[in-house]
């Protein structure tokens, strides 16, 4: 009979509900900050007195396209924080010690290229959104402002990934939510102006709010990373042992995301193309949607810190437990998001707009994003758990597929039966699916097997 050891007993421990909301529930706050951003300027700028539908819509493809962005470009985090959590749990953590700074260099670097290349282009860039006229203008307008805030979110993102391979997901917290607070405040004092001292600026408000809180959270981010861990961001060569696994682990996730943003280019391009109402209710549902993904990713957040650390310390039944945990809980909290939405369906549309012929579009199609929530549930947790284990290439290869032979098809048929914004909903709510019930079956193969050889 095998006696447990120790290590057991402590890998046990950290997969209690306690343990894992520990690590889920700050991760939750901290992972709503980007959206929670766009957001804001959502609920904000769809009140002001003019052109509020259009302000909305012009946000709304912005935002699709800097999502883009930042999803490629600020998958550096779960590179750096499985590479991290794996030493951590191997007792190793000083051998990649040289590896976040360069990583943060590397990423930042990237990001001044983009904004360089992007930024004489910015028209033709949402001409290509199928944006126009008033439209157009204000989504040029928009982004040439908020687009400096992008290196200042990649250099965040990366010191996130950091503070979760440490097993720290408390200071992410507090750097989203002082980030928030400042973008909440200045969005109301930038975009509405103060009489007699400020200005209303509408939308050029938001986008000023927006970088200066992702400037707030890059300051507070580099403070604590370097006051509060051992971690140094003094760039040194040659380059760490493990920048090549790195790279090709962001690399999988940066075609992985390309996917991810197809899928979102052609949502976004088919909305804009069926009028200003629809890409206005689009635009709305899809930040709410965003939101609820990223407060589910708090459970993913925790799969993907624990599984780094669980297969580099090789506790794979462990490893096995903590997914079939995180699957409740990821099931019960997409419900529970599902039921709010449901309660105060009327309520938050009215958050965003007041205009009627956006709120009729909105609210012939939430229902769908709701019932969406626990199948997300599912896809997200599964998600991070594969990013902690490292096992980029399945995320890379099933989004590919899904997005290919799922979502697109799914999208074209439904449009070619006039469903517009249901057509969208749809192929989304197909391509969740599609995404999460293979890795499932991966995660069962690969780890049930190597369970069985764990002594």
């Amino acid at each position: 009979m095998n006696i447990p050891t120790f290590d057991y007993y402590i890998m046990n421990q950290e997969i209690t509900f306690k343990r894992i909301n520990k690590l889920a529930i700050p991760a939750l706050i901290a992972g709503v900050a980007e959206p929670l951003l766009s957001t804001t300027d959502l609920a904000i700028v769809g009140n002001i007195q003019q052109n509020a539908t259009e302000s909305i819509a012009a946000i709304g493809i912005v935002g699709a396209f800097l999502s883009m962005l930042i999803w490629v470009f600020g998958q550096t985090r779960s590179g750096i924080s499985s590479i991290i959590s794996q030493y951590l749990g191997a007792n190793k953590l000083n051998e990649v010690k040289e590896l976040p700074a360069q990583a943060i260099v590397l990423v930042v670097s990237i990001s001044f290229l983009i904004l360089a290349i992007s930024y004489p282009f910015t028209k033709e860039i949402f001409q290509f959104y199928n944006a126009s006229g008033t439209i157009l203008e204000y989504s040029t307008t928009y982004y040439k402002i908020r687009v400096f805030g992008f290196p200042f979110t990649l250099l965040v993102i990366a010191i996130f990934g950091i503070f979760r391979g440490l097993q720290n997901t408390y200071y992410p917290m507090l750097i989203a939510i002082v980030g928030t607070i400042v973008n909440v405040v200045l969005d109301i004092v930038l975009v509405y102006g103060i009489e007699n001292y400020i200005p209303a600026m509408n939308i050029e408000g938001a986008a000023y709010a927006s970088v200066f809180a992702q400037i707030t959270m890059a300051l507070m981010a580099i403070y604590l990373l370097l006051k509060k861990t051992s971690i140094s961001l003094k760039f040194t060569l040659p380059f760490n042992k493990e920048i090549r696994r790195f790279i090709v682990m962001v690399a999988n996730l940066f075609v992985r995301t390309i996917a991810l943003n197809v899928a979102l280019y052609f949502a976004t391009s088919y909305a804009t193309d069926y009028g200003k109402e629809y890409i206005a209710a689009y635009t709305i549902g899809l930040n709410i949607w965003l939101m609820g993904a990223f407060m589910i990713d708090g459970y993913s957040s925790a799969g993907n810190i624990l599984s780094g650390k669980l297969v580099g310390a090789k506790a794979y039944k462990t490893l096995i437990l903590l997914g079939r945990k995180l699957i409740i809980y990821g099931l019960i909290f997409g419900g529970g998001l599902a039921l709010i939405g449901f309660v105060f369906y009327h309520f938050i549309g009215r958050i965003f707009t007041q205009e009627i012929v956006v709120l009729k579009q909105f609210y012939n199609t939430f229902w769908i994003i709701l019932a969406m929530q626990p199948i997300c549930a599912v896809a997200f947790i599964y998600d991070g758990m594969f990013k902690g284990l490292g096992e980029t290439k399945y995320l890379r290869n099933i989004l590919l597929l899904s997005t290919l032979l799922v979502f697109i098809p799914v999208l074209l048929i439904f449009d070619a039966m006039n469903y517009k914004l249901y057509a969208i909903w749809i192929a989304f709510y197909g391509w969740i699916i599609a995404r999460s019930i293979p890795l499932i079956f991966v995660f069962r193969k690969k780890f049930f097997l190597l369970s069985r050889k764990e002594n």
